[in-house]
């Protein structure tokens, strides 16, 4: 169980797909190959069968196309905002679509407002392959990596045992094996959003179709999920009474109303119908 809420907590989501360019380097493919015969030939060297296709690629061998988050801020006068952020922003406009410009943008915001990070299966996963894709990028992210001497010295994103800047929901939630749920299982039994049309092994079609607003909308959809996993599971350690528990769905209702009236978010008004209807079940 984590030990502390911090007053800035971001509960995050990564997407991913395979890197093309990589494979290309790796497997010594032609420049003029196909994105999706590439895609299948790095698949086929991960183990691809026919009940597994597209089996799960070592992270580093895959490109970020899209980084979500809920972003908590709590003030000094008690007062709370929420707010939800995706990057590209404009997920139409070619030259957001960038790896390079994602992960710098990311990594550096974490590492100027210092947040309490909040993710699942995070530690092995989300935050893993930012970090790895970022040295491949030859990304600087000085603020991010820096580690202090000690740990009640200073924010540390890479200590994972003793440093509560980073909460892995899974590392307390999870079990061994096959008791370990999904964020969708998670999500559900929970009475919480899980996924909702589109599953992790559709992000690469997607991607590979030029669907790169739907990959957002979902990556935005787990960060909602993951956020409100945590919410729950901060309530089950105290940190939040009955009342402010409460109060604290509340302000994710609202904020789904008001974001999800701007054009291209209507799956977000489509999570809060879930969401109610889940709640009545």
């Amino acid at each position: 169980m984590f030990k502390q809420i911090s007053q800035n907590v971001w509960a995050f989501d990564v997407e991913w797909v395979p890197d093309s360019d990589m494979g290309r380097r790796l497997f010594q493919l032609p420049n003029e190959m196909e994105e999706a015969e590439v895609f299948q030939k790095m698949w086929e060297a991960g183990g691809a069968s026919e009940e597994d296709p597209m089996p799960y690629l070592k992270t580093v061998l895959c490109r970020v196309v899209s980084i979500a988050a809920v972003i908590r801020n709590q003030k000094d006068d008690q007062s709370v905002s929420l707010s939800l952020t995706s990057l590209p922003h404009h997920p139409e406009i070619p030259e957001e679509q960038q790896e390079s410009a994602m992960l710098s943008t990311f990594l550096n915001a974490i590492g100027e407002n210092k947040p309490q990070l909040v993710g699942f299966n995070s530690q092995r996963s989300d935050l893993k392959i930012l970090v790895q894709r970022a040295v491949a990028q030859g990304i600087q992210a000085k603020e991010f990596a820096k580690r202090p001497n000690k740990p009640w010295e200073g924010v540390d994103y890479f200590d994972s045992k003793f440093s509560p800047v980073h909460v892995d929901l899974i590392e307390i939630l999870g079990g061994h094996g096959k008791s370990t749920p999904s964020l969708h299982e998670m999500a559900n039994v929970c009475g919480i959003p899980g996924k909702m049309g589109v599953e992790g092994k559709e992000v690469a079609p997607l991607w590979l179709e030029g669907r790169l607003p739907e990959i957002v909308a979902y990556n935005e959809c787990d960060a909602l999920s993951t956020y409100l996993i945590w919410l729950r599971t901060a309530h089950f350690g105290g940190f939040f009474s009955d009342q402010a528990y409460e109060e604290e769905q509340l302000r994710v209702r609202e904020l789904l109303e008001r974001e999800g009236a701007l054009p291209g978010k209507e799956h977000l008004l489509e999570f809060l119908e879930e969401w109610e209807r889940l709640q009545t079940d």
